[in-house]
């Protein structure tokens, strides 16, 4: 590879304003996402976990847009698939875990709550819920109480394309656009809503419903890390400059089945999945890293041994936990007066 070439590869993350060194820790982050997700599916068929609901295929797009953001600044509110965006932001593998077997140290909700619903005070992840799409207004909410504080900070929520269908969606959106908050909001389009493809779930493009609420919308591919990184990182250079919402639009697809309760094979093809197999954006990084001279393949098994060093710490940590006391049922529900004072 000669020396121009070389230039013209580093030049395009360099351009965006990543540093060589971040650019390979958001690589880092995607491969640990994806070892993660991967573990966890073994995990529930060994019957260690009860439950699991995968983000193969969107780690890479959850990854580049926590880079983009303040996270020392921003709010969160990400969806249930979001490990790589959580782990970006500081979400350790033995916090997923006590989370996944449910242990009483889990700090999203002490193992109350189902995997992938996350929450922390400390990392400004604000807690998700069950039904879908209810994050958005919760973002919404923190953007204007961010607006009315005169902080210079934004929140940022995801969801899947089958959300964009709820009123939530609608609501959150109008009155953004209506108040002009520093909220971006992205659908993860992974193609599928559970079992419905988008052919029956959309009329149209979720993008287009932007412009029907005041505000720009921009379609990225997801599993190209640094088209995602330069879209969140303009959208969030609009919601500061006081020019309010973006909604973006991440086309990506979902490689695994909806959940570990799934059989993804009832409602598609194994060629489907094995075409988009094909578009992971997780090789096309790597592959970037090493034109760039960033990488190479002795790194890459070293990364992939250190991610399993930590994540059996974290399995075993997490395994040896105990389990939230019978009493802890109460914990949350009713105030205590004492600890009230």
């Amino acid at each position: 590879m000669n020396v121009k070439s070389v230039t013209e590869a580093t030049s395009r993350h360099k351009q965006l304003g990543l540093s060589d060194a971040e650019v390979v820790d958001m690589y880092k982050y995607i491969l640990l996402a994806r070892k993660y997700d991967e573990r966890n599916l073994l995990l529930q068929r060994a019957g260690k976990i009860n439950f699991h609901v995968s983000g193969i295929g969107q780690e890479v797009a959850q990854v580049a847009a926590a880079f983009a953001l303040d996270r020392e600044k921003d709010y969160f509110l990400p969806y249930y698939r979001d490990y790589g965006f959580v782990l970006s932001v500081g979400m350790t593998l033995r916090e997923l875990m006590l989370c996944a077997f449910a242990k009483a140290e889990d700090p999203n909700s002490g193992g109350r709550q189902m995997p992938g619903h996350f929450g922390s005070k400390k990392l400004r992840i604000v807690t998700g819920s069950s039904p879908v799409t209810t994050q958005v207004p919760h973002a919404v909410g923190v953007a204007l109480a961010a607006k009315m504080k005169k902080q210079k900070l934004v929140s940022f929520v995801t969801f899947g394309e089958g959300s964009s269908n709820q009123g939530d969606f609608h609501e959150g959106l109008n009155f953004a656009g209506v108040q002009k908050l520093p909220v971006i909001v992205m659908c993860e389009n992974n193609q599928y809503a559970i079992s419905v493809p988008v052919s029956k779930q959309l009329g149209g493009r979720v993008v287009d419903r932007a412009v029907g609420y005041g505000m720009p919308g921009v379609r990225v591919d997801g599993n190209d890390a640094l088209e995602v990184y330069r879209v969140v990182k303009e959208a969030r250079e609009r919601a500061i400059a006081g020019e309010g919402p973006t909604l973006i639009e991440a086309m990506m697809y979902r490689l695994s089945p909806h959940s570990t309760s799934d059989n993804d094979l009832a409602y598609r093809t194994k060629e489907e999945v094995d075409a988009n197999w094909e578009k992971d954006g997780i090789p096309k990084l790597k592959a970037y890293l090493i034109e760039c001279g960033l990488w190479d393949e002795e790194q890459d098994e070293a990364l992939v041994k250190d991610i399993q060093k930590q994540l059996k710490d974290a399995i075993d940590y997490a395994d040896a936990a105990p389990f939230p006391k019978p009493e802890d049922t109460l914990l949350h529900v009713y105030g205590d007066s004492e600890g009230d004072q």
